[in-house]
């Protein structure tokens, strides 16, 4: 793999940048390897990375049906926090937060990772006393957060408007640590890394069915042939239920739809992310001056990649009232992801019913922030075969046990 820098892109460009290499291969499938991964979202790509890097298992494989980072990962809203009142959830999505920041240095792909801060506006009274709750959490698990005045959140979003009638902004969590990367650069440098240490990046192979024995998992059938596995480990979010079929279980989530829509570009006017929860809306500005906008999940079952105008216009007519200046604005364009929905809102990360095949899936409408932290944990248990410290809440068996980890009650927001 060549080194990016700027020294390469002054030698490229002097011979009219024809000497640039693909920045991943694109092998045709062996016959067996030891660990396939089905998925190459950023969950998926960033298990492989850290399986090579860290524990050295190279002779791995990441399948994928369509195009790389085509499902969620490309079709999310960019947001990265760590602010969740549950332990369990904080020390993951810490752990991510804390590998983007140094992302574009160790994979040496710049992922446009722009610590620009979160903020997560009160605007009931219940919601000021759960966000102090959150900040007093995030203080002990050592998470730089801070409950700020109305007036403070007015200086960090001026176009805020904060005494709305029916929503009021009577504070505000904020993260100055938190805030976006571009969401296909994160997929395209974990994929440049995994590669480069000899990971497989097979396209267009979708996996149509999964071999058993009574000893476990065998292999898989795809569209590309027949292909043994020792471990499989399948990481596919909103498609996890299908794959589970497959091989002969179920899980204990629902898929649903997520929608978000950018508007035509504007001057610079937002310089953080702003999440309102009462409202279920959040928004950001991009670098091309679009304002970001994203809602929540519909509530009913789908597999749709498309979003809906109704529940674009419900998510939009509420944010007007704190953002009165979007009320002015076009939709530029609007997608769908497919998003798979546990019953506490948390991950699953761990083993399965079937020996040999691990799950990661589950995390309803907050991957994109987690990925470097996901894969760090879920490369960890393909490797030692059982969950680390990391992972091991997030166990399947959790259900069963009646041990849930709720972040949907704890922030009334299922992200």
């Amino acid at each position: 793999m060549k080194k990016y820098s700027v020294f390469s892109l002054a030698r490229e460009a002097l011979r009219y940048h024809s000497g640039w290499e693909r920045a991943w291969a694109s092998p045709d499938p062996k016959a067996e390897y030891d660990t396939i991964i089905v998925g190459a979202g950023g969950h998926g790509l960033a298990t492989a990375y850290y399986l090579a890097k860290e524990h050295g298992i190279t002779n791995v494989a990441v399948l994928e049906k369509g195009w790389l980072g085509g499902g969620n990962t490309g079709r999310n809203t960019t947001i990265i926090r760590s602010n969740y009142l549950q332990p369990e959830s904080a020390a993951i999505y810490e752990k991510a937060r804390g590998l983007y920041e140094g992302l574009s240095q160790e994979l040496n792909f710049n992922i446009m990772f722009s610590p620009r801060g979160v903020m997560m506006l009160c605007q009931t009274q219940h919601e000021l006393r759960a966000m102090q709750r959150t900040a007093h959490a995030n203080r002990l698990a050592g998470i730089e957060t801070e409950m700020v005045s109305p007036e403070r959140v007015k200086e960090i979003v001026p176009i805020i408007e904060i005494d709305g009638p029916r929503f009021p902004v009577l504070g505000g969590l904020w993260q100055p640590r938190g805030g976006t990367a571009r969401h296909d650069a994160v997929a395209w440098g974990y994929a440049r890394g995994a590669s480069a240490r000899g990971v497989d990046i097979i396209q267009q192979c979708a996996v149509t069915g999964i071999d058993r024995d009574a000893s476990g998992v065998t292999g898989v059938q795809t569209t590309r042939g027949p292909i043994r596995c020792k471990k499989l480990c399948i990481v596919v979010a909103g498609s996890s239920g299908v794959l589970a079929d497959m091989a002969g279980f179920r899980l204990p989530v629902e898929s649903v739809a997520l929608q978000a829509l950018v508007s035509e570009p504007v001057k610079p006017c937002m310089d953080c992310v702003v999440m309102a929860n009462t409202v279920h809306g959040y928004m950001s500005q991009s670098d091309k001056g679009e304002m970001v906008i994203g809602g929540g999940a519909d509530g009913f079952n789908n597999y749709t990649q498309r979003g809906s105008f109704q529940h674009l216009e419900e998510t939009v007519r509420a944010l007007i009232e704190t953002f009165p200046m979007i009320s002015r604005l076009k939709m530029l364009r609007h997608w769908g992801g497919i998003v798979d929905m546990t019953g506490d809102r948390s991950p699953i990360i761990g083993q399965t019913p079937v020996p040999g095949i691990f799950i990661n899936c589950g995390w309803g409408t907050g991957g994109f922030k987690a990925i470097p932290g996901s894969g760090w944990a879920t490369a960890e248990m393909l490797a030692k075969g059982t969950p680390g410290t990391l992972a091991a809440p997030f166990s399947l068996d959790r259900f069963t046990e009646g041990r849930m980890i709720d972040e949907s009650v704890a922030a009334a927001v299922a992200h």
